[in-house]
């Protein structure tokens, strides 16, 4: 698989979709996660830092009942890094929160990840996991949401 991040930057670029993914779920798992699965990798990645690890804020917009008018919903910290491998390579780490450790463990992975190399071991070792437990995740809290659904009903004045 040619994993080099070329091509038009478009929705029918694969490979850009799929580093999406792969960023996506880094961005979402925990440090502890992320530490564990770098360290089962062998051998670890080197990288010169582009731009150490910072913390700043953004607006975070959302829309009138999920798909009316947009507004500013809110401020949130987010953490950002960019570290560049001997080959040229660049990886970049952006995570919700104030965790620099966190966001210099995805900029290294997802540059790692782009080791054609390496790719599909590092995707079975690290992100396949990680998005296995995330969906674990997601079903644990779908079902007990549905399991404290509370059913309303309402009656009709004249009915018995």
């Amino acid at each position: 698989m040619d994993i080099s991040v070329t091509g038009s930057p478009g929705p029918g670029n694969e490979l850009i979709e799929r580093r999406r993914d792969w960023l996506a779920a880094l961005a979402r798992a925990d440090r502890a996660e992320l530490e564990a699965a770098l360290s089962t990798t062998l051998p670890q990645p080197e990288a010169m830092p582009l731009r150490h690890a910072e913390t700043g804020m953004v607006m975070v917009r959302a829309r009138v009942g999920g798909s009316g008018n947009e507004f500013n919903f809110g401020e949130a910290a987010v953490t950002r890094c960019a570290v560049q491998f001997a080959d040229g390579r660049v990886g970049v780490g952006y995570v919700l929160g104030r965790d620099r450790r966190k966001a210099e463990l995805v900029a290294l992975i997802d540059g790692a990840l782009q080791d054609a190399t390496r790719h599909d071991e590092l995707w079975h070792a690290i992100v396949e996991p990680i998005r296995r437990v995330q969906a674990q995740r997601c079903e644990t809290a779908s079902r007990s949401a549905a399991a404290s659904t509370v059913e309303f009903f309402t009656l009709v004045r004249g009915e018995t």
